[in-house]
């Protein structure tokens, strides 16, 4: 039997529709309009596609979305100086700063001097610490994505394994701490994995619910999923000119009980969650 195909697209289509009704709602309500602010350093190709995607996504939903674009030799100064004039602008409610930056900027220098209730990808240390509390000002926009999709899959996470293959600030960490909260879609057992992790295959056969963050394509193979289990695959590879995901498709939608595809699976819901995030800090800036 085959796995349930979670349709990331197709749940991310649905979220940006009704978030537009909401900004409406609330444009009409206060007169606001919630405004997203977009930092792109560099030419990075797949950064720049997932700006424009972003800036669309805002489009639509009746988001203002603005983009600076910064040369590859910015200095990390430069950078700072534009973050700090977005901090105290305050028609600007959301602030993003795509990474990866180059190598004379650190990143966490940068990310640090956003101001937290613009915080909209959630990495600033407050916003970070409010989340490990179980009190979030906003969620990580991919873990909350992969989250969302694990309850349009209509999979019991309370009791749970959840087995997390990775460990970025940007994925890793942020899902298994959001799946072991208190509340919905939550109440897991989880387990951290990663490259140094041993017997890494007996690890992963355990989960009830698995989440690919390595970064490495095709990684995760049938062998390593067990019968039944819910696949949330959050890579993105290109490989011989075609994006694959962390996991070997083909080798688990015969065994995995529900997956998500790449493309069309966790991306979308990122930019959905995005912003819903914006939404969120508009409503409360206005307050």
């Amino acid at each position: 039997m085959s796995a349930q195909i979670i349709d990331g697209k197709g749940v991310a289509a649905r979220l940006r529709k009704d978030l537009g009704e909401e900004v409406s709602q609330f444009r009409e309500a206060t007169g606001v309009v919630p405004h997203l602010a977009a930092i792109l350093v560099g030419e990075d190709p797949a950064s720049a596609v997932y700006v424009r995607n972003k800036q669309r996504a805002c489009e639509k939903a009746g988001i203002k979305s603005t983009l600076h674009r910064l040369d590859a030799a910015t200095t990390q100064v430069d950078l700072l100086e534009l973050i700090s004039g977005l901090n105290g602008d305050d028609s600007v409610h959301g602030i993003l700063c795509q990474l990866p930056l180059p190598s004379q900027i650190d990143e966490t220098t940068v990310l640090d001097s956003v101001t937290p209730i613009k915080d909209v990808d959630c990495f600033h240390p407050e916003n970070v610490g409010l989340m490990v509390q179980g009190r979030p000002r906003y969620l990580p926009c991919t873990p909350a994505g992969c989250q969302r999709l694990i309850a349009e899959a209509g999979v019991e996470t309370s009791g749970a394994h959840a087995v997390i293959v990775g460990r970025s600030e940007i994925v890793g960490k942020p899902m298994g701490m959001m799946l072991v909260q208190k509340g919905d879609v939550a109440n897991a057992t989880v387990t951290y994995a990663h490259s140094r992790t041993k017997n890494l295959a007996e690890i992963t056969r355990q989960a009830d619910i698995l989440v690919a963050a390595i970064g490495k394509p095709n990684f995760i193979r049938g062998e390593m999923v067990k019968p039944g289990a819910c696949v949330i695959d959050v890579g993105i590879n290109r490989v011989d000119e075609k994006l694959v995901g962390d996991v070997d498709f083909d080798s688990v939608v015969g065994i995995a009980g529900s997956i998500t595809p790449v493309p069309g699976g966790v991306g979308p819901m990122t930019i959905a969650m995005l912003l819903q995030n914006t939404l969120t800090a508009a409503k409360l800036q206005a307050e």
